[in-house]
């Protein structure tokens, strides 16, 4: 099933909860010199116009980035790693529209946010499966060390490993549309841990009412993987929500040092804004 679309719902909370996580790794990772191979298994278009069709029919980022970006410069003074990573949405917004940056008109994918971490000594592997979106993809300019693959990205990925750099991180964002996903995404998890156990690997996985993220979580605790850092930003209680997401949630393998308190630092100040009642959960979260 190839039915899903990220365009309904780009710049919506879950946008801003897995965008952080990534851009928070990713400057983690430039404190460092040795090359690293990205993967990024479902790379989506890459960029988000907010006036595309598609995302005006739900206008998710309304109640996502949106906010954050009315308020920039304040919360970019309460939060360092907040404030640079608006720094960033600004130049999304200049590189789309350069006589418009003081407007929000353009959403970054994880593929902009992958290659503004891209160095010459690095490579970056973007697979998207959906013919529309990799279609979309395939039209943007990228550095000549990222490519554009069509195909499966967690299979392609396991087909790649181990890899040649010291260093290896992985972002998995599926749409679950199939709820064997989830297994499939632990297994995979699974196998990273075996070819490459020095990987930083995110996995983003949607927190809805039928409870399907316990599937991932159990497996990969089954799998006995270890240094796993857990973070889910919850709307509202699930109980009251009867259908579409109530919250996001990140799984992240070897984290940097510090991202924990860096990111509960960021998610709380992003938590007043967005929700309010809400809350965000995080913590240590290993196999046995």
């Amino acid at each position: 099933m190839l039915a899903y679309q990220h365009a309904y719902h780009a710049g919506n909370f879950a946008d801003v909860h897995k965008h952080l996580t990534l851009f928070a790794v990713t400057h983690y990772l430039l404190r460092k010199k040795s090359p690293v191979t990205y993967f990024d298994t479902h790379a989506g278009r890459g960029r988000y116009p907010l006036d595309a069709e598609e995302t005006r029919k739900l206008e998710e980022y309304r109640q996502g980035v949106a906010p954050l970006w009315e308020e920039r410069k304040a919360l970019g003074q309460s939060d360092p790693l907040l404030g640079e990573w608006l720094d960033r949405l600004v130049q999304a917004q200049r590189e789309a529209r350069p006589e418009g940056k003081s407007q929000l008109t353009v959403y970054p994918g994880s593929p902009w946010w992958l290659t503004q971490a891209l160095r010459p000594q690095d490579q970056l592997s973007l697979f998207e499966l959906h013919p529309k979106e990799h279609d979309h993809l395939s039209g943007q300019a990228l550095p000549t060390n990222a490519r554009r693959i069509h195909g499966d990205g967690l299979e392609g990925l396991k087909k790649r490993l181990p890899v040649a750099t010291p260093r290896l991180c992985v972002l998995i964002d599926p749409s679950y549309e199939r709820k064997e996903e989830y297994a499939e995404v632990a297994a995979t998890l699974s196998e990273i841990g075996r070819k490459a156990r020095h990987a930083i690997v995110m996995i983003w996985y949607p927190l809805l009412p039928a409870g399907r993220h316990h599937v991932l979580l159990d497996e990969v605790k089954r799998a006995g993987l270890r240094k796993l850092w857990r973070s889910e930003f919850i709307l509202r209680d699930p109980g009251a929500a009867s259908h579409g997401m109530y919250g996001s949630g990140m799984l992240v393998m070897n984290p940097p040092w510090g991202l924990d308190e860096m990111l509960n630092q960021t998610m709380s100040l992003i938590r007043a804004r967005l929700a309010p009642q809400g809350r965000h959960e995080s913590g240590w979260w290993v196999g046995e």
